[in-house]
C-alpha cells in the first residue's frame, strides 16, 4: 500500500461524554464511551472525506488501546506508527457538555501511554514519505513524548514535508497557563501552517483575538499560513501576499468537541491534493469553505469521530448556501 501522503502525530484517547447536556460531571449519571484525541480525529476527519492518512502515537496494551486502533482501522487510516506500552495505560478524559455545546475537561493521565511515546519508537519512514506532518501540542507537555515529538518534527523538516501545527490548549494538562503559553510557542516558528481558535488567539496573545493587529503578531517569517477560526462565524486566513474571511455555518449544535479537527482534517486533505492552495486566494477560500462546513457538522452530533462528515455531506452543506 501507499505510503499516506498526511501523518497526524500526537495522542489519542478516550473521552466519556454525558448522556445529557448541561450537567456537571458529578451530577451526570451516565456516560458515553467516544474515541478521541485531536491528531487521531483529524487522521479520522481526512480519511472519512476519501483521503489518506496515518497517525502516530502511543497507546496502553489495554482494551481501550486495542479498541482505539481497531476504531483508526475501521476508519482507513494507517496505523503503522501506532504502539503500545505494557506498562502505562490508554489516557482517559471526562468531557461535560454545557448547555450551549461548549466543553469542560477533566483527565486522568499520570503518566498515560501518549506521554510515554520514544524517540527511538518513531516510524521516521512513514513520516519521511508523507507530503504533510500535522501535530498538536499536548505532546510536548511531558518527557519523553517531548524529545519524540520534536525528533518526528526534525525528520519532517528535513526531509522537506510540509509542517501543520493545531495547538489545541487543554490547560488542566499543563502545570500552569505560563508553562502552556512557553510550551505551545517554544516550537511556533517551524510551523508551514498554523490553526489556532479565536479563544486559542486569546490565550495566547491576552489581547483581544477579534483584532487583526493582535492575530498579526501570531504571525512568523517561515510561516506560509496562519487560520483562525472564529466558531460558526467561520474563520479568518493570513499569508504573505493575501488576507480575507471566509463565512461559516449555522447549525444545531450539540457539541463542539471534534470540530477543529474536522476542519482542520478537511483542511489538509484539500492540501494535499494539491499543494497550490497556499499561493492561489481563490483555491485557498473554497477549501476553507468546505473546512467551515466539515467543522459545521461535526458539532451536529457527540463526540468527534462518529460526528466527521463525508465529502458528499459536506458538499451539501456548501451548496445549501
Amino acid at each position: 500500500m501507499a505510503s499516506p501522503p498526511i501523518v497526524s502525530f500526537g495522542e489519542m484517547l478516550i473521552d466519556f461524554v454525558p448522556d445529557e447536556a448541561g450537567v456537571s460531571l458529578a451530577e451526570s449519571r451516565g456516560f458515553l464511551k467516544a474515541p478521541g484525541g485531536a491528531p487521531a480525529n483529524v487522521a479520522c476527519a481526512i480519511t472519512r472525506l476519501g483521503g489518506a492518512s496515518a497517525f502516530m502515537g502511543k497507546v496502553g496494551d489495554d482494551e481501550f488501546g486495542k479498541m482505539l486502533v481497531e476504531i483508526l482501522k475501521k476508519n482507513g487510516v494507517n496505523t503503522d506508527g501506532v504502539c503500545f506500552d505494557k506498562e502505562a495505560r490508554t489516557a482517559l478524559s471526562f468531557v461535560t457538555l454545557k448547555k450551549n455545546g461548549e466543553r469542560e475537561f477533566m483527565f486522568y493521565r499520570n503518566p498515560s501511554a501518549d506521554m510515554l511515546l520514544k524517540e527511538s519508537e518513531l516510524n521516521l519512514d512513514l513520516i519521511k514519505k508523507a507530503k504533510v506532518f500535522h501535530y498538536g501540542s499536548i505532546s510536548l507537555i511531558t518527557e519523553p513524548c517531548r524529545s519524540a515529538h520534536l525528533a518526528a518534527m526534525k525528520a519532517a523538516k528535513e526531509a522537506g514535508i510540509i509542517l501543520s501545527y493545531d495547538p489545541n490548549v487543554r490547560l488542566p494538562l499543563w502545570p500552569s497557563n505560563e508553562a502552556a503559553r512557553d510550551g505551545i510557542k517554544s516550537i511556533w516558528d517551524q510551523a508551514d501552517i498554523i490553526k489556532v481558535s479565536d479563544d486559542e488567539v486569546q490565550f495566547l496573545t491576552e489581547k483581544d483575538p477579534t483584532k487583526e493587529e493582535v492575530v498579526k503578531t501570531l504571525w512568523h517569517d517561515g510561516l506560509k499560513l496562519l487560520l483562525v477560526t472564529d466558531g460558526e462565524k467561520g474563520c479568518r486566513y493570513f499569508t504573505k501576499s493575501f488576507k480575507g474571511l471566509v463565512k461559516g455555518y449555522a447549525v444545531n449544535t450539540v457539541d463542539t468537541t471534534g470540530a477543529g479537527d474536522a476542519f482542520v482534517g478537511s483542511f489538509l486533505y484539500s492540501l494535499a491534493k494539491d499543494p497550490s492552495i497556499l499561493q492561489d486566494e481563490s483555491k485557498l477560500k473554497e477549501a476553507l469553505t468546505l473546512s467551515n462546513a466539515c467543522g459545521a457538522i461535526a458539532t451536529t452530533q457527540k463526540g468527534a469521530i462518529p460526528a466527521l462528515p463525508s465529502l458528499n455531506q459536506a458538499f451539501e452543506l456548501v451548496n445549501k448556501k
